[in-house]
């Protein structure tokens, strides 16, 4: 993380007070004067732009990672269960109380901090900011939630900004409250200005909005289909052709590995990440939160010696977040760099296809340096070679998703290697350093090439694809590629990035059978009200206009 990132954050501890998550403030409460010095504004700025630097580094991680088809939640003879915390979202059963969607008041706090910049008489280029991390938190929120409020004081004589507004309203506040900004933003990406909001964030930002079109203006959540006439697709093809055209991003020139690895932070700024539109920095002491290893890793991972990462790690991984076992299909492309990253693939280390051969496949040791596998077999505390299971065995079939407390348990499901664990950053409550890509030009290729394809078949489409496939060394598309095959690569490309949830509603395949989620399987729930989450409690205890979603 860069040193002057580091800066921001400290102060901001000490120059932000706690933004109230009530969206229900008066406009002539909020501040209407800011410090003079630059150094002053941007340290009260700081605090809108990592705003969200705790949700991403958990919580929002778990509500999106653990409600798609990536992911599911075990519990280990009940441990982790958490009240349900986990599983519910895994079987499309989410409570009001839930933890994983604990979060929510984050974002209305980021549009109440957002607000104290934008009706102040600070710098229009400050401003131009905080409307940017304004539109963000609003996007996420009416993505996640739906109707939510347009907390606009310009908007104060035409509608009440302590209600929610209908989704569609919202959409088309955005797409306008965007384009007005984008022109006011800046173009540089490194050194003080990592992190922040850009005009190509806004543009990314407006493109996501484009192409989920259909989805935010449908009538209901549950009216939305896949067959939809999206109005915006030009709009969406034109915005992305102004990043493209931008030369300011590549795919590499690092492997894709790198780009998730605990130096990320460096790599962008050395120049050999170009990949990373907008990002939420992270240091394992300055900047914590970031926690993906934690759920994600074998459980016992503290009793192997060596770690599959490559060291031993003092910290023990809660190993609740295991892989989908259907999801886990999609990495067959042969040669595909992005196969190497699910840990229990295949035990051929020169052919790392999906094996159709057996259920369990050993572990092998990476080296930390190349993110690699070696030929070393990862060993469990009893000195056996660990073997994971790509399908998840349940110790009885059960709300609770128990797969036991024991050996046999902790190996089920795969794992990933996606957000490489460092001994060192785990050694801080495992924090972990690496930077979490918000927006990336890959989705802009993919994106442009769905809206292409939704027009009518392209070649173009194809070679936008094939762009990305080289780069990881998969095989190519010798054709034009359809909607459903933009859909898996998106997943290949895209798993543990908290876009899956966002991709299988606009595709259609949010309802969709996928462990656990079946149709045979207790409290198990397919409504398609489950597109959108429950508000959380606090948020309608603080907003008393607002009333629960439907189907909750």
């Amino acid at each position: 993380m860069k040193t002057n990132i580091k800066i921001f954050f400290a102060a901001a501890l000490t120059a932000l007070t706690v933004g109230c998550t009530d969206l229900d403030v008066p406009v002539e409460s909020q501040y209407t004067s800011y410090p003079s010095s630059e150094a002053a504004i941007e340290a009260q700025l700081s605090g809108i732009y990592f705003q969200l630097r705790g949700c991403y580094g958990r919580r929002f991680m778990e509500a999106n990672a653990l409600s798609s088809d990536e992911y599911t939640a075990v519990s280990y003879g009940g441990n982790w269960y958490d009240n349900g915390a986990y599983a519910h979202p895994s079987l499309h059963n989410f409570q009001y109380s839930d933890a994983s969607i604990d979060w929510m008041t984050e974002c209305a706090s980021g549009v109440v901090k957002a607000n104290e910049v934008i009706n102040s008489d600070a710098d229009d280029k400050y401003r131009a900011s905080a409307r940017a991390m304004r539109a963000f938190f609003t996007f996420i929120m009416m993505d996640g939630w739906g109707d939510v409020a347009i907390n606009d004081a310009n908007l104060a004589d035409q509608i009440d900004l302590e209600a929610r507004q209908p989704r569609a309203d919202v959409a088309r506040w955005l797409e306008s409250e965007l384009k007005e900004i984008i022109p006011q933003l800046t173009t540089e990406l490194t050194g003080d200005n990592y992190g922040k909001p850009n005009k190509y964030m806004a543009q990314a930002l407006l493109a996501k909005l484009y192409i989920n079109w259909a989805v935010y203006t449908a009538s209901s959540v549950e009216n939305y289909e896949p067959t939809a006439t999206n109005e915006k697709l030009a709009e969406c093809i034109s915005v992305c052709n102004e990043i493209i055209s931008s030369g300011k991003f590549a795919l590499g020139p690092d492997p894709y590995r790198f780009k998730f690895a605990s130096d990320n932070t460096e790599r962008v700024e050395a120049g050999t990440i170009k990949d990373f539109i907008y990002a939420m920095p992270y240091h394992t002491i300055e900047a914590q939160g970031m926690q993906y290893g934690r759920s994600h890793s074998y459980k016992d991972i503290k009793n192997m010696k060596p770690s599959y990462y490559g060291e031993q790690l003092t910290n023990s991984g809660g190993g609740y977040v295991t892989m989908v076992p259907e999801f886990v299909k999609l990495f067959d492309l042969k040669g595909d760099e992005r196969n190497k990253l699910i840990i229990g693939l295949s035990e051929n280390l020169d052919d790392y296809r999906y094996s159709t051969g057996g259920d369990e496949n050993t572990v092998y040791v990476l080296d930390p340096s190349t993110l690699l596998l070696t030929n070393e077999v990862a060993k469990d505390k009893e000195g056996n070679p660990l073997k994971l299971s790509r399908n998840i065995n349940l110790v009885e079939t059960d709300f609770t998703i128990n797969v036991g407390d024991n050996l046999d348990g902790w190996r089920q499901g795969c794992r990933n290697t996606k957000w490489h664990v460092t001994r060192n950053d785990f050694a801080n409550g495992r924090n972990q350093s690496n930077d979490v890509p918000i927006f990336r030009f890959a989705d802009i290729l993919l994106t442009k090439a769905e809206a292409l394809t939704r027009q009518g078949s392209s070649a173009e489409a194809k070679e936008l694809i094939n762009q990305i496939r080289a780069y990881v060394n998969a095989e190519l598309l010798d054709h034009n590629p359809s909607l459903d095959e933009i859909y898996q690569e998106r997943g290949r490309e895209f798993f543990d990035e908290n876009w899956r949830r966002n991709d299988m509603i606009r595709f259609g395949h949010f309802e969709d059978e996928y462990f656990p989620h079946y149709k045979n399987f207790p409290t198990a729930n397919f409504d398609k009200t489950r597109r959108i989450w429950p508000i959380n409690g606090t948020m309608l205890d603080l907003n008393p206009k607002w009333t629960q979603n439907a189907g909750y």
